[in-house]
C-alpha cells in the first residue's frame, strides 16, 4: 500500500500538530504545508525541515489528500477546490460556518468521489470509546466544555469553536428527529457569543442539556449520560470512565425503597451502592486521537468504507449548532426591552462556567447571528 501524498493547509496551533504527526506516519508523505503567513511558514520549515507554499492552490493536482486546519470562514472555498482538484479531505471542525456551505461541501465530495471527513476529534477520545459499549439508547446527557480564553478560533463563536464537540458526539448516539431547541448566550469581548448554554430535545425521547465557555477560569471537559440501564461519568481528560450500571432488581423495577420504613432505610442507605446500583471503573487505554483520526483517514481512502466522521455527520453538527446560535439570538434577557444583555444576567450560573473578570463593560456586544 503506497503512502498517500498529503498537504496540510494552515500552519497554526492545530495545523502544527497535524502536520507533526503527519510526518512521523508511514501512511503519508508529507507534500508540504500551505499558509499565507510567512512567520508561520518558516516557523513550519524550521521546526520539520518542510518544504511550504503560500498559496495552496499550488498543489492541486501533486497531492493525494490534504488536511484543512485554516479558519473556519475558509474551509468552504479551500476544501471545495481541493475537492475538485482530486484530493481526499480531513477538515478540522468545524466544517464550515453555515449549513449551506456544509451541505454543498458533502456534495461536492459526492459528485467527485472523494472522501470527506470531520476532525470531531473527541471521537475517538479513548475516553469515549470506553464508554461506548454502555451507553445505548440516552435518555439525558448533560455535557459541560469550557476553558480560559485562548485567542483562536475568534470567527466563530463558543457554540461552533467548543460545544459543537459534544453536539457531535450527542448526535453520533441519537439519530432521531429533533424537535426541540432552547439556548441562551452572551458576548463579551468580541462579536461572537462567547458563553451558551442549550437545551435539545430528540424525536427519541433523549434531552441534551449542554453548556460551554472560552472564558472560564478553569478547563472542563465532561459529560454525564443516563441510559435506562447505567449511568456513565465521562472527563475527556481522564483515563477512565465512571460508570454505574443498575441489578437487575432495579431494572424489572422490583425495587421501591422510598417504601421502607425510615429504620429500614438506614440500614439499606448503606448497602444501595453494592446491591442495586453497582458502580465500575472502565479503564481508558491512552491513545493518540490525532494520530487514530489520520488513521481513520487514510484506512477509508484505501478502502473506500465511510470514515468514521462523515462529511454528512459534521454538516448535521453545523445544522444543530446554527439552530442553538438562531435560539440564543431570538433570547432576549431584558424582558420587553431591546436594550443589549447585560453580563449579570447569567450571574446565577455556575461560576466555573461563566465566570467573569470585574473590569468588563456593564453592557456586551449583542452576538451576531451565524451565516
Amino acid at each position: 500500500m503506497s503512502a498517500l501524498r498529503l498537504a496540510v493547509v494552515g500552519a497554526g496551533h492545530l495545523g502544527r500538530i497535524h502536520t507533526k504527526l503527519a510526518a512521523g506516519n508511514d501512511q503519508f508523505e508529507l507534500v508540504a504545508v500551505a499558509d499565507p503567513s510567512a512567520a508561520s511558514r518558516q516557523l513550519v520549515e524550521e521546526q520539520f525541515s518542510l518544504k511550504t507554499v503560500a498559496d495552496y492552490r499550488e498543489l492541486v493536482g501533486t497531492i493525494d489528500a490534504a488536511i484543512v486546519a485554516a479558519p473556519t470562514e475558509l474551509h468552504y472555498e479551500i476544501t471545495n477546490t481541493l475537492l475538485r482538484g482530486g484530493a481526499h479531505c480531513l477538515v478540522e471542525k468545524p466544517l464550515a460556518d453555515t449549513p449551506d456551505q456544509a451541505q454543498r461541501m458533502v456534495q461536492v465530495a459526492k459528485s467527485h468521489g472523494r472522501v470527506l471527513q470531520v476532525g470531531h476529534v473527541e471521537r475517538f477520545n479513548p475516553t469515549w470509546v470506553a464508554a461506548q459499549p454502555t451507553l445505548q439508547r440516552p435518555k439525558f446527557i448533560e455535557a459541560v466544555r469550557s476553558g480560559p480564553y485562548s485567542g483562536r478560533s475568534t470567527d466563530v463563536g463558543v457554540v461552533l469553536d467548543l460545544m459543537i464537540h459534544d453536539l457531535d458526539l450527542i448526535l453520533s448516539m441519537d439519530s432521531s428527529d429533533i424537535t426541540d431547541v432552547r439556548a441562551s448566550g452572551i458576548a463579551v469581548v468580541g462579536s461572537h457569543e462567547d458563553l451558551a448554554e442549550a437545551r435539545i430535545e430528540f424525536a427519541s425521547g433523549l434531552v441534551a442539556n449542554l453548556r460551554a465557555s472560552r472564558l472560564a477560569t478553569a478547563p472542563t471537559r465532561s459529560m454525564q449520560i443516563f441510559t435506562p440501564e447505567a449511568y456513565a461519568t465521562l472527563d475527556f481528560s481522564a483515563d477512565e470512565v465512571q460508570l454505574i450500571q443498575a441489578s437487575e432488581e432495579v431494572l424489572a423495577r422490583q425495587v421501591a425503597l422510598d417504601e421502607l420504613s425510615a429504620e429500614e432505610r438506614v440500614v439499606v442507605k448503606e448497602q444501595i451502592f453494592q446491591r442495586w446500583l453497582r458502580p465500575q471503573i472502565v479503564p481508558a487505554p491512552k491513545r493518540n486521537a490525532i494520530l487514530d483520526e489520520h488513521n481513520d483517514f487514510a484506512l477509508s481512502i484505501h478502502s473506500g468504507c465511510r470514515p468514521s466522521v462523515t462529511g454528512e455527520d459534521g454538516a448535521r453538527a453545523v445544522l444543530v449548532a446554527d439552530r442553538i446560535v438562531q435560539a440564543l439570538n431570538q433570547r432576549n434577557w431584558d424582558g420587553a426591552s431591546s436594550k443589549p444583555w447585560r453580563i449579570g444576567a447569567l450571574a446565577s450560573q455556575d461560576p466555573q462556567i461563566l465566570s467573569l473578570p470585574t473590569p468588563l463593560a456593564p453592557q456586551a456586544a449583542p452576538v451576531r447571528k451565524a451565516g
